[in-house]
Parts: C-alpha cells; structure tokens; sequence
C-alpha cells in the first residue's frame, strides 16, 4: 500500500518533523544586534562654569542640545542623562528627555555610567559627554552601529585630522594607531614626534613612505558594559595619571581600542569663550538659509 498524505510515516510527514540537533548545531545562526545606550553624564560641579548642562544655549540649556542630537543617531535605542543634580534632573525631563540620579562622589564620567550600567540590560554603552552641544549625530551613529554589529571590539572611539597649527595644544588630545586601526597612544604632546618636520599628512618626496598623520582624539566612547564594568573597577593607572587621560586605563589594562577615522570633530565647552562660539555656532545652525543675522539687518 502506498503511504498516504496523513500516513505519519509518510515522505511529506517526515520532512516536516524537526531539524536533527547535530545537524542544527553546524548550521550558522543569525546573531541579534546589540542593543546599544547612550549615556550622558552631566554633574552640576564644574570649576569653571558650575551647572554648565544648564547653560542656555540658543533658547535650550545645554544639556537638550546635546540630548537632542543624541536622538538623531542611529543604531541608538535608548538615550539617557546621568546626573548628581535634581536641577539638572528635572530641566531634562521638562523637555521630555530620560535621567537618572546618580552619587555625587562619582570622580568621572565614567564612573558615573558605571553606576548606573549595572541595573542595564543593554549590551553596548556609548558615553557621550554632557558638554558637546554641537556634536554631530553621524558622530554617535559610526560609535553605536560599531557597538551593534561587531562584538569583538571591547571599546571603540574616534579620532578626526588635526590642523598642523594645533598639534602642540595640550587641551588637543592625540592619537596614533596600529595598521589595524587600534590606539598605540594617547597624549597631550604633539604625536606622532616628526625628526624632520614633515608636514601633516603628507608623503616622502619618493612617494615609497607615508607620513603618519596627526590624529584629534573626539571624546565619544563606546564599551561593551562588561568591559566598562571592569575598567571602573580599577585603580587609575601611571600613564593616566600622567596624561589625565582615562582612556589610557584601558591600553594599560590591556584592552585594545579601536579607532574610527571622521570627519566631524566636536567643540567642547569648557569655558566663556566657548559658551560664546558655542552660541554662535548655533545660531548660525538654526538660521534659515539666506537669513540676514540681526546685527546687520538696518
């Protein structure tokens, strides 16, 4: 008799029975991107400018420029303020924003995160500082896609080309990397050290040796939360206490960085002078095409 349709014994049935586990296990499986947060610290206590997040900024505080732009990259799913300051708490969510309250004896931004990382469920984290009001969103979207589609990478940054004429500004961090695109180094010192003065990105004059380029380290990081977790469990290392530069904790822990190359640097805003162009930049952002400024308009 030939089998029938219902015949559980039947060709047709036993195609449709499960999938052999031996044969399941080789097959390659789909891996589900990271989930990815994106955390700004932002603490009320500044030399300089005290409750410098709240500082109106073309008609925002500060703190909402830098959330806003963070909610135009992609590849974020969550975005959320880490603050010591209910002022500071309570401005952000007046504009509709995310916060959390965390200790006010966090010595760093990446502490902060810390603290509050180990309650997350997300896999990824980039820390985005509270001060960067014109950073470009593209600038979040290449840390945070890094973060979602390659989980080798520990942690990650960025680095932009920097004008010769600012190579030896301290406040400018340098970085020089690997052929593979990791951090060697990270300094405040003109790096890489030129013997013979070359110019910037140039080659020699037989065109058989590059010149290494002098790299702007842009202070937007990304972490695997396991690997945050450790680095703030550490003490500060020799080379950052040199430098005052924490990312030099994670090369002397031994946890490789990768370094993505931009285009968009962002300006920080660390003291009056910066408040002023910050505001200027602004404006000027926000002023319709073709739009005469104020100033000039009689």
């Amino acid at each position: 008799m030939h089998p029938s349709r219902t015949d559980p014994e039947s060709p047709d049935r036993r195609s449709e029975s499960p999938a052999d586990p031996a044969r399941t296990a080789l097959e390659p499986q789909r891996r589900e991107p990271a989930r990815v947060v994106c955390a700004i610290p932002a603490r009320w206590g500044s030399t300089r400018l005290p409750g410098k997040p709240l500082l109106e900024l073309a008609g925002k505080p500060m703190i909402q420029h830098v959330y806003e732009r963070a909610g135009e990259a992609t590849g974020v799913d969550r975005v959320v303020v880490l603050t010591d300051d209910e002022r500071i708490l309570d401005a952000v969510r007046g504009f509709g924003g995310e916060a959390e309250m965390t200790p006010v004896e966090c010595p760093s931004g990446t502490d902060r995160i810390a603290h509050a990382a180990r309650s997350w469920s997300e896999e990824a984290i980039v820390n985005l500082q509270g001060d960067e009001p014109l950073i470009d969103p593209r600038a979040v979207s290449a840390v945070a896609e890094h973060l979602r589609e390659l989980p080798g990478d520990a942690m990650v940054t960025l680095a932009a080309p920097l004008a010769e004429e600012l190579r030896s500004d301290p406040a400018r961090v340098k970085v020089v990397l690997d052929r593979r695109g990791y951090a060697l180094y990270f300094s405040r010192a003109p790096i890489p050290h030129r013997r013979d003065a070359a110019p910037a990105n140039a080659s020699d004059p037989t065109g058989r040796e590059e010149v290494a380029p002098t790299l702007l380290h842009i202070g937007i990081y990304g972490y695997r939360r396991d690997t945050l977790l450790e680095l703030a469990a550490l003490a500060p290392t020799p080379l950052e206490r040199s430098e005052a530069l924490e990312q030099l904790r994670a090369l002397e822990s031994g946890v490789r960085i990768r370094v993505l190359r931009s285009d968009h640097s962002a300006v920080g805003v660390d003291t009056a002078a910066d408040v002023r162009e910050a505001e200027r930049l602004l404006r000027q952002r926000s002023r319709p095409a073709g739009a005469v400024p104020a100033s000039v308009e009689s």
